[in-house]
C-alpha cells in the first residue's frame, strides 16, 4: 500500500553551490518550509534572495518499501530546482508556484542516501512571473512541503472528481489515471462523510489506464456552502485480485458555482454577491516560508476577521495548507497562474501551459475554488496563447469557468467570465458579462497604520464605497478589492520602506480601520462589530476637529458620548451606502456642540441591536500608554521544528486601543525550545508590530516576556507538543 511520509526534517542548508562531496560542516541544520534568507520586516532588497543555494538531505530508506517506486513531491521550491541522489542528476523544475516530483527509485542506495538539491533563486526571465518587473517579491528557498512517497508500481495517479446534478439528484463521477495497467485490477470507491460515516461505495473492474468510477444518484449528501461547507472523504483503492495495491483519500465537496451571463454569481443556484480581497502569500522576515498554520490562519482571517466570502489568489497558485482551510470554512477562491503583466517567448509561453496544467491538477478537487485565472495578471492581448489556455483549462476541468484579469476595458474576451481591475475608485459599467472586478484601490490609496486620521479614514471609506456601489450593480458579480495585507516589493514600486502599503491590514496582518469596512459586513450574530475611526485627539485632521466621525459596525443604531454628555442616537448611513448590509455611521456634533471648548473628556459609542445594548467602546481622551500587551495566536504548536505562530505586540490606552504615535521599543525573552523570528527589540511603529516564534523539537512550554521602558511588562506562554503522526 502507499506510504506517504513528511519529509521537512533534517535538513542543510548553504547559501551558496557546494560541490556534490562537499563536507557536511559547509552547511546549517535546517527544517523545511525554509527561506533562503531572514529578512527585517521593511526595506527588502530582492537581490539579497538572487542566488544559488545548496540544500542537502541525507536518509535511509524504511524497511516497509518492499519494492514500491519512490517519488520526491515537491509542494513548491524558488525558482529553479536541480536534483541530485547519491551524485547523480534526477530531473529539474523551472517555476516557484506549482508542485513537481521526481521518481528517485532507480538513483536509491541500499544505505544511507545523500539527497542534494542545487536552488536558484534569482529572478530567471526565461521562467513566469520574470521577464519584466513584477510588483511582488518571490524570496527563495524551499519554502513550501517536501514529501517522501511510496507506491506500487502500479498506483494511482490522478483523480478528478466531479460532483453531478447536485441540485436534484446527487451523483458523483470520479475520472481515475493509473500510472500504468496490468490485467485483474478492480478499483473500489468509498465516500464517507465528516464523521467517518459511509455514505455510498461501488466498484469497477479496470480495462485501461484511465476509468471513470461512478456513484449513482441519488447521494444522501449535504450541499457545500458558505455558511455549512460539508465536506466528504472520497477513498480510492486499487486492487490485484483481492490484493490491495495502492489507496488514495480525496476531500471534496458538492455545490454548484456558476457566473450567470445576465451578470451575477450562484453558488447551489442562489444569488451571491461576491466580497472579498486578494491575497499575496509572503510575510514579513520569512518571505514566502510559511507553515500550515501560518497559511490557514490567513484564511480565516479573510473569512472570520475580514468578513469575505471570497479571496483571489494573486498571482500565482498558493499553498495547499491554506486552500484546503478555504474548504473547511467556506471561503470560495479564484486561483490564477503565475505572472505579471509581462508574456515571454515561446519557451515561457509553454511554461505558461504547464503552470495552468499543474495549477488545475492539484487544485481540481477544491469545492471553495470557482473560478480558474488561466490569463498572466494585467498582461497584454495574445490571441493564440490565451485561446490555448482557456481551451486547456476547459478540458482539465469542464466544471469550472475561466477568468483572466485585465485592466483595460477593450481587452479581447476569451474567457467565460470578464475579471477586470478597476481603478477608478468607482465602478465603471461592464461592456462584457459576467463581469468581477479582481482589484480596486491599492496603488490608488495607499495607507500606512500611522498615516493621518484624515488619510486612513478615506482609505477606508473609498472600500465602503466601492463595495456600496459593486452591491447595488446588477452587471457585477462582485468585487475584490487590492488587497488583504500589505506587501514587500521591488524598489520601483511601493513606498520609501519597499512595502506596498495596499492593504487592509499591515504587514503583520493587523487591521487597518479600512479592515472594519469589511468586517462591519459580517452578520451580527456571527460576530457584533463596532470600531470608531478616530483616536479622539485634536491635532490629527485638517482643521483640528473630529467633525464627521466615522464609526463601522453591523449594529442598528448606536449612542455617542463624551464622558456623560450624550450626544446623540445615530443609524447607518444608508443614504450615502445604500446596498451595503452594514452602512457606516457618520456622526455629526449636534448644533452648538464642540468637543474642543470645553472639558474635553473620553469618547464613549455604545452599539444596540434590537434595541439592546450589545456592544461599547471607549477612547481615553489623554492618549497615555497604559499598557504593553502581547498577544499569542496559539495555544501550542507542534514540536516539529517548523510550526509557527504569530506574536503581536501592542501599546495602548487605558482601554485597550492602539495608540499609532505611541513609538516603543519592545525588548523580548524567551524561554523554551523555540525561536524568535523579527527584530528584537522590536520597534512599534503605528502603536503595534509583530513577530513570530517558531517551535523545536523537544516538548515543554514556551515562555515569551515582552518589556517596554515606564510599563508593565507582559508575557505568554504556548504549549510545544508532539506532532500528530
Amino acid at each position: 500500500m502507499r506510504i506517504v511520509k513528511v519529509f521537512n526534517d533534517n535538513w542543510r542548508f548553504a547559501a551558496e553551490k557546494l560541490e556534490l562531496n562537499a563536507p557536511d560542516n559547509e552547511f546549517e541544520p535546517v527544517v523545511l518550509p525554509h527561506s533562503n534568507k531572514l529578512f527585517s520586516h521593511r526595506a527588502v532588497d530582492s537581490n539579497d534572495y538572487q542566488f544559488v543555494s545548496t540544500y542537502r538531505k541525507k536518509f535511509r530508506l524504511p524497511e516497509e518499501r518492499k519494492g514500491r517506486r519512490v517519488f520526491l513531491d515537491f509542494d513548491g521550491a524558488m525558482v529553479e530546482s536541480t536534483v541530485y541522489l547519491n551524485n547523480q542528476i534526477v530531473g529539474s523544475h523551472q517555476g516557484g508556484y506549482t508542485p513537481f516530483s521526481f521518481d528517485i527509485t532507480d538513483y536509491l542506495g541500499s544505505g544511507e542516501n545523500i539527497l542534494t538539491v542545487y536552488l536558484d533563486s534569482t529572478e530567471r526571465p526565461d521562467v513566469p512571473p520574470f521577464g519584466n518587473l513584477v510588483d511582488y517579491l518571490t524570496f527563495g528557498g524551499i519554502y513550501r512541503d517536501v514529501y517522501l512517497r511510496m507506491v506500487h508500481p502500479c498506483h494511482i495517479h490522478q483523480v478528478f472528481a466531479r460532483p453531478q446534478n447536485v441540485l436534484t439528484s446527487p451523483a458523483l463521477a470520479c475520472d481515475i489515471r493509473l500510472s500504468q495497467y496490468q490485467p485483474d485490477l478492480v478499483v473500489r470507491g468509498i465516500l464517507r462523510d465528516q464523521h467517518g460515516k459511509i455514505v455510498a461505495s461501488t466498484q469497477q473492474a479496470v480495462g485501461s489506464e484511465t476509468l471513470t468510477l461512478d456513484f449513482p444518484a441519488p447521494l444522501a449528501v449535504e450541499l457545500w456552502s458558505l455558511n455549512t461547507p460539508a465536506l466528504y472523504t472520497l477513498e480510492l483503492t486499487l486492487f490485484e485480485d483481492t490484493v490491495p495495491l495502492d489507496t488514495t483519500h480525496h476531500r471534496i465537496g458538492f455545490r454548484t458555482a456558476e457566473f450567470r451571463t445576465e451578470g451575477g454569481f450562484y453558488l447551489n443556484g442562489k444569488p451571491v454577491k461576491l466580497m472579498g480581497l486578494n491575497r499575496h502569500q509572503t510575510y514579513p522576515y520569512i518571505g514566502a516560508a510559511a507553515p500550515a498554520r501560518l497559511q490557514r490562519q490567513d484564511a480565516d482571517i479573510l473569512k472570520y476577521e475580514l468578513g469575505c466570502n471570497v479571496v483571489r489568489t494573486s498571482h500565482y497558485p498558493q499553498s495547499p495548507h491554506f486552500l484546503d482551510r478555504c474548504d473547511e470554512i467556506g471561503l470560495l477562491v479564484f486561483e490564477e497562474i503565475p505572472g505579471w503583466q509581462h508574456i515571454g517567448d515561446e519557451a515561457w509561453q509553454s511554461l505558461v501551459l504547464r503552470d495552468v496544467k499543474a495549477m488545475i491538477e492539484r487544485d481540481r478537487n477544491h469545492p471553495s475554488i470557482i473560478l480558474w485565472g488561466v490569463r498572466v495578471n494585467e498582461s497584454p492581448d495574445n490571441s493564440a496563447l490565451y485561446t490555448r489556455t482557456n481551451a486547456l483549462a476547459h478540458e482539465l476541468d469542464p466544471t469550472r469557468q475561466t477568468g483572466g484579469v485585465r485592466n483595460y476595458l477593450d481587452s479581447e474576451f476569451l474567457e467565460d467570465v470578464f475579471t477586470y481591475n478597476d481603478f477608478s475608485n468607482s465602478v465603471v459599467d461592464p461592456i462584457h458579462t459576467p463581469h468581477l472586478i479582481t482589484e480596486f484601490g491599492g496603488h490608488m490609496f495607499p495607507t500606512k497604520t500611522w498615516d493621518s486620521e484624515d488619510h486612513r479614514i478615506k482609505h477606508a471609506l473609498l472600500h465602503a464605497q466601492v463595495q456600496n456601489l459593486q452591491m447595488g450593480h446588477d452587471k457585477i458579480a462582485g468585487a475584490i478589492g487590492w488587497c488583504a495585507f500589505d506587501y514587500h516589493t521591488h524598489r520601483e514600486f511601493g513606498s520609501g520602506d519597499r512595502i506596498c502599503h495596499h492593504g487592509v491590514m499591515d504587514v503583520f496582518r493587523l487591521p487597518k480601520w479600512a479592515a472594519y469596512v469589511y468586517q462591519s459586513q459580517l452578520p451580527p450574530e456571527q460576530a457584533v462589530v463596532l470600531q470608531a475611526a478616530t483616536h479622539w485627539t485634536m491635532g490629527d485632521r485638517a482643521g483640528g476637529s473630529n467633525h464627521r466621525l466615522v464609526v463601522f459596525s453591523n449594529c442598528d443604531e448606536i449612542d455617542v458620548f463624551m464622558a456623560d454628555t450624550h450626544l446623540g442616537r445615530f443609524q447607518p448611513d444608508r443614504a450615502t451606502y445604500e446596498h451595503l448590509p452594514h452602512p457606516p455611521f457618520t456622526v455629526l456634533w449636534p448644533p452648538g456642540f464642540n468637543p474642543w471648548t470645553r472639558d474635553f473628556d473620553d469618547l464613549r459609542i455604545v452599539g444596540y441591536i434590537g434595541g439592546q445594548a450589545v456592544a461599547a467602546q471607549r477612547i481615553a481622551s489623554d492618549h497615555t500608554a497604559h499598557h504593553l500587551k502581547l498577544d499569542v495566536d496559539a495555544a501550542q504548536l507542534w514540536a516539529d521544528g517548523a510550526d509557527m505562530t504569530r506574536l503581536i505586540v501592542k501599546i495602548t490606552d487605558r482601554y485597550g486601543n492602539i495608540l499609532p504615535y505611541a513609538i516603543y521599543v519592545v525588548h523580548l525573552e524567551l524561554e523554551g525550545d523555540a525561536v524568535l523570528f523579527g527584530e528584537n527589540p522590536l520597534p512599534l511603529i503605528g502603536g503595534q508590530a509583530a513577530l513570530y516564534v517558531k517551535a523545536g523539537q523537544t516538548e515543554g512550554t514556551i515562555t515569551i516576556t515582552a518589556r517596554a521602558p515606564d510599563l508593565p511588562p507582559a508575557s505568554g506562554t504556548l504549549a510545544l507538543v508532539e506532532p500528530d503522526s
